[in-house]
């Protein structure tokens, strides 16, 4: 079973690059047919995937952050970045990192999740 462990980056200045990092354990971040979301969550909204990487390094992501956001991966430490850049308080939100077994734009289709990070953009 996969586990997801994101990072803590807590507060971050307007106009600054958010990175968050996920590590996944128990299964390995190239193995066939997965794929590795960000998904996140504003205060008071609903859920909004952000954008995925593939097994096969494929990257996707939501139109409306495509130009910000950007998603890596380190296959030897079996992790997965997001980068989103210009950040602004409309990017304060909780985090989170998550895998399914098929390209989707779903949150709910994601299987394994991890915990979730509050980020804060202010300054």
């Amino acid at each position: 079973q996969v586990q997801l462990q994101d990072s803590v980056p807590g507060l971050v200045k307007p106009s600054q690059t958010l990175s968050l990092t996920c590590t996944a354990s128990g299964g390995s971040i190239t193995t066939n047919y997965y794929y590795w979301s960000w998904i996140r969550q504003p205060p008071g909204k609903g859920l909004e995937w952000m954008g995925a990487i593939a097994y096969s390094g494929s990257t996707y992501y939501t139109p409306s952050l495509k130009s910000r956001a950007s998603i890596s991966r380190d296959t030897s430490k079996n992790q997965f970045t997001l980068q989103l850049s210009s950040v602004t308080p409309e990017d304060t939100a909780v985090y989170y990192c998550a895998s399914s077994l098929e390209v989707t734009t779903i949150p709910m289709v994601c299987g394994h999740w991890g915990q979730g990070t509050q980020v804060t953009v202010s300054s």
